[in-house]
C-alpha cells in the first residue's frame, strides 16, 4: 500500500511543479494511462502464446502468473479470507 501512496505523492508533486511552471503533462492522462495498460497486457501475449503452443495450463498461468505481473500484488481481503 506504500508503494501506491508514494506513487500517488510523486504525481501529485509532479503536477504542482508543472502548475508553478505554466507547463501541461507531455500526454493526456487518459491516453497515458490507456498507453500503459497496453504495454502490460502487451508483454503477456509472447508467454501466453508459447503456453498455447505447448498445450500448457493457460488458466493457471494468467490466475497466478499474468495477474500478479498486470495488477501487482493486490491488498488482502480479511472480510474474503473466511
Amino acid at each position: 500500500m506504500s508503494s501506491y501512496l508514494l506513487s500517488l505523492g510523486a504525481g501529485l508533486l509532479i503536477g504542482v511543479i508543472y502548475s508553478l511552471l505554466g507547463v501541461r503533462s507531455p500526454a493526456p492522462p487518459v491516453v497515458a494511462l490507456v498507453g500503459l495498460a497496453g504495454i502490460l497486457l502487451g508483454e503477456q501475449i509472447i508467454p501466453i502464446a508459447k503456453r498455447i503452443a505447448d498445450r500448457a495450463e493457460l488458466t493457471r498461468f494468467i490466475r497466478h502468473d499474468c495477474s500478479q505481473h498486470v495488477l501487482g500484488p493486490l491488498p488482502a481481503n480479511k472480510d474474503c479470507d473466511g
